[in-house]
């Protein structure tokens, strides 16, 4: 298991489980946060048990039968065997599944939806996906959660108008600032891939508030230098700016080193294969995603199709940076 979602299931498991649930679940869900995670990985992060994919039917009930399960983990047990059992065409029972979450997981099983079903979209069916969704919010009208994870499989479809409107949606419902960076961080990407990169730009720069740490800020203000790049406006001084004097060592953090010229190619490629950090995150995506946007930056268009073409064949098809890869290589 991924160790950033490993450390979100701790933090949902330990939110179940003590005195004040509630409060804490509540806790919980405000601090999964588009700003703390690995660049490279959706806002809203999938939680997979390994057991999980591609289970059947029978080895999901084997193990809804157990009762050692954390409320946690049984809330996402069942929000797979309700997307299982809408493939099967079992829609009533799907819908049994997604009000049994709520039952378990009552302040945060639209969370915990929203987080495994746009990667079962990814492998699998998307129309069961978002048929599951679609039950979902018939319980939870507005939920900004899974507006958000209905946004996500159109972008896999590569229906960004549509994503859009959803988006507008989930920031207009938003009841915190994480729903409404998230929203915010999604509807950038949505500009970025129809072409539009000043409001691209704009989006990104807008989920900057609130945030704090070189962490918190590096996605953002990454893919804000994409989007001024490609836009031809200035690029490294916004970042130069908002980055100041901080250490970038760590990965993510050499791609900014690279988008400011302070690292060349050779040795952003070089960190991506070889530091932990970025061999758990899947760095090689990122990074040859950013080569490609630099290479456009100069006009070296050959360059940038071979690095967005490797992109497209490192990045998972829930990864952002696939779809951007494939708008861009359509644009040249």
């Amino acid at each position: 298991m991924q160790p950033k979602i490993a450390r979100i299931l701790a933090a949902f498991a330990l939110a179940v489980s003590v005195p004040a649930g509630a409060s804490a679940q509540r806790n919980a869900v405000e601090s999964w946060d588009s700003s703390t995670r690995d660049i490279g990985r959706l806002p809203v992060e999938p939680a997979l048990p390994a057991d999980a994919r591609g289970a059947s039917l029978d080895a999901l009930n084997r193990i809804l039968s157990s009762g050692k399960l954390s409320a946690f983990d049984r809330s996402v047990y069942l929000s797979i065997r309700a997307y299982q059992l809408s493939r099967e065409g079992r829609q009533a029972d799907s819908d049994k599944d997604i009000a049994e979450m709520g039952k378990v997981l009552p302040s945060a099983w639209q969370l915990v939806l929203s987080g495994t079903l746009p990667e079962l979209a990814g492998g699998g069916d998307r129309a069961a996906a978002l048929r599951t969704l679609d039950s979902a919010l018939q319980q939870k009208p507005g939920d900004a959660w899974l507006t958000i994870a209905q946004a996500q499989v159109y972008m896999q479809l590569a229906d960004f108008p549509r994503a859009l409107g959803l988006l507008d949606r989930a920031e207009a419902s938003a009841s915190n600032p994480v729903n409404r960076r998230t929203a915010q961080f999604y509807r950038g990407l949505v500009h970025f891939n129809l072409g539009r990169y000043a409001e691209a730009a704009a989006e990104f720069d807008a989920t900057l508030e609130g945030r704090t740490s070189l962490r918190g800020r590096l996605a953002p203000l990454l893919w804000r230098t994409a989007a001024l790049m490609r836009a031809r406006q200035d690029a490294r001084g916004p970042l130069a700016r908002d980055l100041g004097t901080e250490a970038l060592v760590d990965w993510p953090a050499p791609i900014a080193a690279f988008l400011l010229g302070r690292l060349t190619p050779g040795a952003l490629e070089v960190a991506a294969e070889t530091e932990e950090a970025a061999k758990r995150a899947n760095g090689k995506c990122a990074s040859a995603f950013f080569l490609a946007m630099d290479a456009l930056r100069r006009g070296d268009k050959t360059r940038a199709r071979e690095q967005l073409q490797l992109t497209e064949a490192r990045c998972p098809t829930i990864s952002e940076f696939n779809w951007a890869a494939t708008s861009e290589l359509k644009r040249l």
